[in-house]
């Protein structure tokens, strides 16, 4: 599948609203698929982190002040810990929302399509950056029998190399497979 088949499944309406309860933080993330041979884009999280220490995820954070919107905050996060600069119209479409367990956030996950990207510059956030060819890591799909995962109904992992990428991070990975592979 080429960038432009993921893109026309990937493409969706963007609804920019989501309420928090008291139990959970508004966060977001962007899923930068990129390249002639689609690659998804990741980060491996410090150890010392405060939340999901040395977990693989997507570039994001929770919502700060200073952010107009969720949307906001996803390219803010992105450029941050990437160094990679998108705009409110590279980004085509969004996933459902997924909260975290251990941690309460509420992500909403944007998704941004680029043909390339340049040098990847990393802040204290990011340990590791990971260019994941796309389609191989979605057929690695499988569910997660961890126990230390606090598993529930939707609990997922997909494996790149020796990594295993589970939680919200593999919840938004099945909804893109499932979009991908609609009929």
């Amino acid at each position: 599948m080429n960038l432009e088949q993921i893109e026309n499944s990937l493409t969706t309406k963007i609804d920019l609203i989501l309420s928090s309860n008291e139990e959970t933080k508004l966060s977001a993330v962007l899923i930068v698929i990129f390249g002639k041979v689609p690659k998804i884009l990741m980060i491996k999280k410090p150890i010392t982190m405060n939340y999901h220490g040395g977990e693989i995820a997507f570039p994001g954070g929770k919502i700060s002040n200073e952010d107009y919107d969720l949307m906001d905050t996803a390219i803010r996060e992105t450029s941050e810990e990437t160094g990679i600069v998108i705009t409110r119209e590279q980004i085509i479409g969004q996933l459902k929302p997924v909260t975290t367990l251990n941690s309460g956030f509420t992500i909403l996950p944007f998704i941004c399509i680029l043909d390339e990207i340049n040098e990847l510059i990393p802040n204290s956030e990011v340990e590791e950056f990971l260019e994941i060819p796309l389609m191989p890591l979605l057929q690695t799909f499988s569910n997660d029998t961890e126990p230390k995962h606090n598993s529930i109904q939707e609990m997922y992992t997909f494996t790149f190399e020796n990594k295993v990428i589970w939680g919200a991070s593999a919840r938004m990975l099945k909804q893109i497979a499932e979009k991908i592979n609609k009929p």
